[in-house]
């Protein structure tokens, strides 16, 4: 009985065998696939050091033009760097004086936030999850509220401060994306052509979007420093992980070579 209950556990409702989903089954790496993936990974690692140079004045290029596309009264910053004594690079963000939220901007971001989580309590019961990352994401910019309507002054980041460090942290980011796929992507067999796409396109994507990223929170933080929490805590590197998750699992949907051969 105990076994009919067993093999039934495995089938469809029409019979069909259901079969394990390949990211819980367990692929054992020859030692031949074991080291041309790791190789990968140095190599890849390697060339983006190679690079970084030749990336931070391309984002030089592009936040130089966005902020005076964007009129923003910001200058362009420069964070000196180097890799192994050998490979010096100028990381680039935009320097710019924040203001303290003034008593109409304060005002009118309470108001939205009120009517946002009102608005919250009407969604439907499939936009669950939304709901709830709406909220948390009200909650932080409630927190931001409160700090500046009773210790505005106190507040410890500047926008200098606060763009510099989130530059920094997207180079370290994107620097660690070929280690963070090669302990979780390389593992399953895909080819090494796969491998290799899969970690440039990500690199290549975040790389692109990152200025740009950067140029509308600088647009936003000329405004007022009010938005510098939820900006930090919602929009700044949680959205770079997401983009690294997204591409992670558009790989692992591609076809295996096992997959191919059969």
């Amino acid at each position: 009985m105990s076994s009919f209950a067993e093999l039934s556990r495995l089938r469809g409702h029409r019979g069909g065998v259901i079969s394990m989903h390949r990211a819980l089954t367990r692929f054992v790496l020859a030692p031949r696939e074991l080291i041309t993936s790791g190789l990968l990974v140095l190599l890849i690692s390697f060339v983006w050091a190679v690079s970084l140079p030749q990336l931070c004045r391309f984002w030089q290029y592009v936040l130089t033009v966005g902020l005076r596309t964007l009129a923003l009264r910001a200058d362009l910053g420069l964070s000196r760097h180097q890799v192994a004594s050998a490979i010096h690079f100028a990381i680039p963000y935009p320097r710019m004086v924040g203001a303290l939220p003034d008593s109409p901007t304060w005002w009118l971001t309470a108001s939205v936030v009120i009517l946002l989580l009102a608005a919250s309590f009407f969604l439907p019961t499939r936009l669950t999850p939304v709901k709830y990352l709406l909220r948390a994401a009200l909650f932080v910019q409630a927190t931001g509220l409160a700090y500046f309507m009773w210790a505005p002054g106190r507040f410890p980041h500047t926008p200098d401060s606060y763009m510099e460090g989130l530059t920094g942290y997207a180079i370290a980011l994107i620097s660690f994306v070929p280690i963070l796929f090669g302990l979780t992507y390389y593992i399953f067999n895909f080819g090494l052509f796969k491998k290799a796409l899969i970690t440039v396109m990500t690199m290549t994507h975040l790389s692109l979007f990152f200025p740009l990223q950067l140029l509308l929170q600088a647009a936003l933080l000329e405004k007022s420093i009010l938005f510098m929490p939820l900006l930090y805590i919602v929009f700044g590197l949680p959205v770079d992980v997401l983009i690294i998750l997204a591409f992670y699992s558009w790989g692992m949907s591609w076809s295996t070579k096992t997959q191919i051969d059969s």
